[in-house]
């Protein structure tokens, strides 16, 4: 493996990751970043101990005395959601990361470091609300690693690109959007092409940087599967998630994900990717997994090359993503469900190609079409996410979408009523320019913007009278999944049992 740090350090040493998520709907999700985080630096610090804890599985007392048990000289709180998403129940995270905060000062004066998604569209509101004494924007093995080995040399660590201290911002490569000066900018370059590997054409950076000042370490990463962790989520979401890649190129109008990660993608290699999904075959008879990447097919070719992997490592496991409708051939959909693909979650957002434009999408509804009929005529499930009521929607485009539902076949749609507004997007802006949020609202206490006409009763009303399966974010849990999950130990996402003709 090419390690992209090695620091030796004191026996001693050791580091307690904490899951602060307690979001489980519609089921439980891996929390995948640790385990990135724990494998990386036990594999490039020498001598570290890396432990793990989980909010899901622990009380705030549990976790208290696993915190007392082990004494950590650091401990890191991945916050991986900042709200449900979800107008409907406009919840935010923020008063529970404040209490599992206290716990944990109680339990131990040792260094605090926060990072993960939630905490990257928000950092220096979340260094301020939390407390924290370190936070790390965007994906955090490289940047945590040389944290700890700069706090163990005596260094305050200040300058480190993506890492924020008590007071704000560390150093003066640190820019307002959690980039780091000219190494990389708000969109994921810096003035050169990233190319599929995460490199610039140019070659990588003498630095150890790519271009865009992400990691080269990221085509060699692994990741191992903690035993504890893997035993809860097998057994009640029916499946362990694994990326394939990092970065989103597109300019969707609600979306923070290249603010969080960069717009420049950088794949993994698919030898370690099977390797790893092998290895969690073996020692815990995982059969299914879940892509987490943004959106799957964004680089094809790299697709075709890991699907090609999987069949020659003979991984035999299935396997669901989220997947755009745009530019999916029938050669590659046959690949794919060759591989394991049993499992597609597509984020259309809408069937009306109006207000596909409006939202930034780069397909139209004739895309979806020929999308949905090439998972269907290949056996595989596929379900479509929609956001009804967004900018730029309105009530005859929402009409529209559900009229359109109807040339759609055994699927299931989950539409969101509204858009959430975050930072560092094109709606944030849009959305200022209306009034619908103030210029200096921070958007921590969820915001939505929801179309001036839309009426969520009658969508709901005309969605029924489609006869399709439509599944709007407070309709009732089904009881058959969660049958089919906890007692007939089915595994997948198993919305294909709510579809419909």
């Amino acid at each position: 493996m090419v390690q992209f740090l090695s620091v030796l350090v004191v026996s001693a040493c050791s580091i307690l990751l904490i899951s602060a998520n307690r979001h489980t709907s519609p089921y439980p999700v891996y929390p995948l970043g640790i385990s990135y985080l724990k494998t990386y630096l036990e594999r490039t610090i020498s001598g570290i101990r890396v432990d793990t804890a989980d909010c899901n599985l622990l009380t705030d007392e549990e976790l208290a005395e696993r915190i007392r048990t082990l004494a950590p000289r650091y401990i890191g709180v991945s916050l991986r959601n900042v709200d449900g998403a979800n107008s409907l129940d406009r919840r935010g995270f923020l008063p529970e990361y404040k209490a599992l905060i206290d716990v944990i000062r109680a339990a131990s004066d040792a260094p605090l470091i926060i990072g993960g998604a939630g905490f990257s569209i928000y950092p220096q509101a979340f260094m301020r609300e939390l407390g924290a004494d370190y936070g790390i924007h965007g994906e955090g093995e490289g940047p945590l690693a040389e944290l700890i080995g700069a706090l163990e040399r005596g260094e305050t660590g200040a300058d480190i690109p993506a890492v924020y201290t008590r007071d704000g911002r560390t150093g003066n490569r640190c820019t307002e959007n959690g980039s780091a000066g000219n190494e990389y900018t708000e969109n994921g370059s810096a003035g050169n092409k990233c190319t599929e590997n995460g490199r610039t054409e140019n070659g990588p950076a003498g630095n150890g940087r790519t271009g865009n000042g992400r990691r080269s370490y990221l085509p060699a990463i692994e990741v191992e599967f903690e035993p504890e962790l893997t035993g809860y989520y097998w057994k009640r979401s029916g499946m362990l998630n694994i990326q394939t890649k990092r970065g989103c190129p597109y300019e969707c109008i609600y979306c923070s994900y290249p603010h969080i990660d960069g717009r420049c993608v950088r794949t993994m290699d698919p030898e370690i990717i099977a390797e790893n999904i092998l290895r969690a075959k073996r020692d815990y008879g995982i059969n299914y997994l879940f892509f987490t990447d943004s959106v799957f097919n964004i680089r094809p070719e790299y697709n075709v090359r890991l699907a090609e992997t999987l069949i020659r490592r003979g991984t035999n496991v299935a396997w669901g993503a989220y997947f755009s409708p745009r530019g999916i051939d029938a050669e590659q959909m046959r690949l794919f469900r060759a591989s394991g693909l049993t499992h597609i979650e597509f984020g259309t957002e809408s069937f009306c190609d109006r207000t596909l434009e409006a939202y930034g999408k780069r397909f139209t509804f004739g895309d979806v079409v020929r999308a949905s009929r090439l998972a269907l005529d290949n056996g595989v499930y596929y379900a479509h996410f929609l956001i009804l009521g967004g900018y730029g929607d309105t009530r005859e485009h929402v009409r529209e979408t559900i009229e359109n539902s109807r040339r759609l076949e055994y699927t299931v749609m989950f539409p969101y009523a509204g858009m959430r507004i975050y930072p560092h997007t094109r709606l944030a802006e849009l959305a200022a320019r209306e009034g619908v949020i103030g210029p200096d609202d921070d958007l921590l206490a969820p915001a939505y913007y929801i179309a001036p006409d839309f009426d969520l009763e009658e969508a709901r009303s005309a969605a029924a009278a489609t006869g399709k399966a439509w599944v709007f974010p407070d309709d009732p849990q089904s009881a058959l999944v969660d049958t089919l999950r906890l007692k007939r130990n089915k595994k997948g996402p198993l919305w294909e049992y709510l579809r419909k003709p």
